[in-house]
């Protein structure tokens, strides 16, 4: 017969580094609540402002729409496009850059609030997360204003303090024996 390891009295983040999951909030209790160290703590706040910032960089965007048809109608040489066609498919465009920034920054702060309660996991997400919404701004529409610059400075900031050394036992890996 295996021993049984004892884990009564055990935080849930001790519980984690042996490789067991957070004992189970039965109904009526309260939830425990985290107590990630200085840098995660500050990386969470980081990531939201981080968001606000990219949903600002397109509301600026947006209301700056004229501009950005006028740069849009110079471009275009095609006669078949009519500034009116260019003008109507930026302003739909200009739309769904901010519908799909309110998207991303849901997402990271989903995954940030998660980070900040150890998981690691979500810190991974969150290590992808910003290279996809990268590579979608630069490959269908790569219209960076200085905003969008700020947020995702401010996206790697908060991510590297999610990686920091002294940070890494916050974020356990998985044991190996069930």
């Amino acid at each position: 017969m295996e021993d049984k390891e004892d884990l009564t009295g055990l935080t849930d983040d001790e519980r984690r580094k042996k490789g067991r999951s957070p004992d189970p909030v039965l109904p009526g209790q309260k939830a425990p609540k985290a107590t990630p160290p200085r840098p995660v703590a500050v990386s969470f706040w980081l990531w939201l402002a981080g968001g606000v910032v990219l949903i600002l960089s397109y509301v600026q965007l947006l209301s700056s729409k004229s501009a950005v048809i006028d740069q849009f109608v110079k471009a275009t040489t095609d006669p078949k496009y009519t500034p009116q066609m260019i003008a109507d498919g930026v302003t739909t465009l200009l739309w769904y850059l901010l519908g799909g920034a309110v998207v991303f920054v849901l997402l990271f702060l989903l995954f940030a609030y998660k980070a900040r309660e150890g998981t690691r996991s979500a810190r991974t997400v969150l290590t992808i997360l910003p290279i996809v919404m990268l590579l979608l701004i630069m490959t269908i529409a790569p219209i960076i204003n200085y905003l969008t610059l700020v947020s995702v400075l401010l996206f790697v900031i908060a991510l590297v303090l999610m990686y920091l050394p002294s940070v890494a036992g916050y974020f356990p890996k998985a044991g190996r024996k069930p």
